[in-house]
């Protein structure tokens, strides 16, 4: 199969490198990562003008109707700038709306949200829990015509910034919960990525009306989580790009005995890995970006591929990338330990590499075309 960008695609890649690269560099990222929730509104404004929040939501409610793989090559701007900001979350929150939500919720939340004007996020993993995609504990207890929510919820990316929370249930459901409701106590959490806030979420006795509850179980989420995966591991090839072109320039400029460092087979070959790890991640990302909007059937396996090689290529790249720069690398002072950290962080995220491996190594044993459902 050939592959490569059409036009339009080139034109949000080239679009996003711009404005990530002018209003994320490395003192700003520093001094947002000690703010209160880790980005600044006007950005998000920014954003939204540009469309981002609404990119692959559709048009009917005021998104921009793209794929999948229009998500992926903004997100891999994303995590080569390193940006700070809750697209992640609000996306995910937007296409569990799209693909769930009744016409009423759509209108009340989604298309606010595809305009920017309202950011969503999801409360999935109960504390005290493993946090294993589709362990969900909390129960939904019955209360007249809605439910009650009570417990916890952890690593809920972006969750204090947020308008709404997606919450999940333990019989399947999401339950959409507006962030200043009656009950909810958002706090937020020490990440090891201080460049995406981690928060957790407290539910004391949450009534949640029967229009705030979104159709379908378990297995019906699964489509958004795909794609949620495409998002984290596309950010994570990023992340990769960029600090592989950090380590070259490195090795071109830095001079020992007389010769770029870059010279030397030890630097020369950790290079070159790095290159192949980064290009076979961006490969496995589109494969599965593809398959997203036009083999859909395929996509729980690619998406799986996907997550699972570019979890680990996002932190081994930036990891190499320190060894490449020496002893200045392991420093505060150098950006490299952010990417890092942001590497590690999504390598966690949505299924770590061995969850997706262990999937696609059943579904290769089984002859299927799809994982085991989670």
């Amino acid at each position: 199969m050939y592959f490569d960008l059409t036009d339009e695609q080139q034109a949000i890649k080239s679009t996003a490198r711009d404005f990530l690269a002018a209003r994320y560099r490395s003192e700003r990222i520093r001094e947002l990562a000690q703010s209160e929730h880790g980005f600044e509104q006007s950005d998000w404004e920014e954003m939204a003008e540009l469309g981002w929040p609404g990119l692959a939501l559709p048009e009917e409610w005021g998104g921009q109707g793209l794929g999948i793989v229009e998500l992926a090559v903004l997100f891999e701007e994303m995590g080569y700038a390193l940006a700070p900001s809750p697209l992640l979350s609000t996306t995910v929150a937007g296409l569990a709306l799209a693909e769930r939500g009744t016409d009423e919720q759509r209108q009340r939340w989604l298309r606010p949200l595809a305009a920017g004007e309202a950011r969503g996020a999801v409360a999935l993993f109960d504390a005290g829990t493993p946090a294993t995609i589709g362990g969900f504990e909390m129960e939904a207890k019955a209360d007249g015509d809605g439910v009650v929510l009570d417990g916890e919820k952890v690593l809920a990316i972006d969750a204090g910034s947020a308008d709404f929370l997606l919450v999940a249930t333990s019989d399947g459901r999401r339950h959409l919960v507006e962030r200043d409701a009656e009950g909810v106590t958002v706090t937020a959490e020490p990440s090891i990525d201080p460049t995406r806030r981690l928060c957790s979420v407290r539910f004391d006795g949450v009534r949640i009306g029967p229009g705030a509850t979104l159709s379908g179980g378990q297995a019906d989420y699964l489509p958004v989580l795909w794609r949620a995966c495409v998002a984290v591991a596309a950010e994570s090839t990023g992340i990769a790009q960029r600090t592989m072109e950090m380590a070259v320039e490195y090795a071109k400029d830095r001079k020992q005995f007389g010769r770029p460092i870059g010279s030397y087979q030890a630097v020369s070959h950790r290079c070159a890995q790095m290159l192949l790890e980064t290009e076979n991640s961006r490969s496995v990302v589109f494969g599965a970006a593809w398959a997203a909007d036009a083999e859909p059937e395929s996509l729980p396996l690619a998406a799986s591929m996907a997550k699972a090689y570019a979890s680990d290529t996002g932190w081994r790249v930036p990891d190499a990338s320190i060894q490449v720069h020496g002893g200045v690398g392991f420093t505060w002072e150098h950006d490299l330990h952010f990417f890092l950290k942001r590497g590690k962080a999504n390598a966690a995220t949505f299924g770590d590499a061995k969850w997706h491996r262990d999937r696609v190594a059943d579904a290769v044993l089984a002859g299927a075309a799809e994982p085991v459902p989670a």
